[in-house]
């Protein structure tokens, strides 16, 4: 992974370097994620935000219509499982509710085109698990007295996912753009023992991510 990393930052400089009109941007907004697949309790889970943000490159084909954009993002997935309550005698209602969170390093290489400021977008996805966390907020009788954030351990999981991206947008001249992106897996992300993993209810389970993005061009 270091070295597809690599070779990619060395291929974004070299690019850059060899072209004033550079089409080096940067992208961040809010992700919308949960899980896609064959679960057998669907209504378990919920959607879940998160964020994304990173580097991106247009490299133009047909100039200022066909674009190669590959990207190098950091991005947050998962799922909100769903709330628990236990009534307490003297005590109370102790209510839970807890999320999932993916860390991902994500490598989009996008065909794009553009028909005046709007621009569609689709191509391929690699992603890499970094961590998973656990985060817990527990209330008393509806005030918040706890919460919590655990790392969650990766064996058994996926590390590397190959995937897809397709979106719509909107560019300015002044290089400012908003979009919509769909992020879907082609792959499992539990890869072993997933009879074990939340009761077996994610044997099948991929991640589904819609992306509400912003981003910048630089030089235009």
């Amino acid at each position: 992974m270091k070295k597809i990393l690599f070779a990619f930052v060395f291929v974004l400089g070299s690019f850059a370097v060899a072209q004033a009109q550079s089409g080096i941007g940067i992208r961040a907004g809010a992700n919308f994620s949960n899980l896609d697949g064959d679960l057998k309790n669907e209504s378990r889970y919920q959607n879940k935000v998160g964020f994304h943000g990173g580097l991106t490159f247009g490299i133009p084909v047909v100039e200022n219509f066909f674009f190669i954009q590959p990207e190098l993002l950091y991005s947050t997935k998962g799922f909100k499982y769903e709330d628990t309550e236990i009534d307490v005698p003297t005590v109370g209602l102790v209510e839970r509710d807890g999320n999932m969170n993916y860390s991902y390093i994500e490598l989009p290489v996008l065909a794009k085109i553009k028909a005046g400021p709007i621009y569609f977008e689709a191509g391929p996805q690699a992603s890499y698990l970094l961590s998973v966390n656990n985060n817990i907020k527990e209330s008393l009788n509806g005030e918040a007295y706890s919460s919590s954030t655990t790392k969650r351990d990766i064996d058994g999981l996926t590390r590397f996912e190959l995937g897809y991206a397709a979106g719509v947008g909107f560019a300015t001249s002044s290089g400012i753009t908003l979009g919509v992106r769909y992020n879907g897996s082609l792959t499992d992300f539990v890869d072993k023992n997933p009879e074990e993993y939340f009761e077996g209810d994610l044997t099948n389970a991929r991640h589904s991510t819609i992306m509400a993005t912003v981003g910048f061009t630089f030089g235009r």
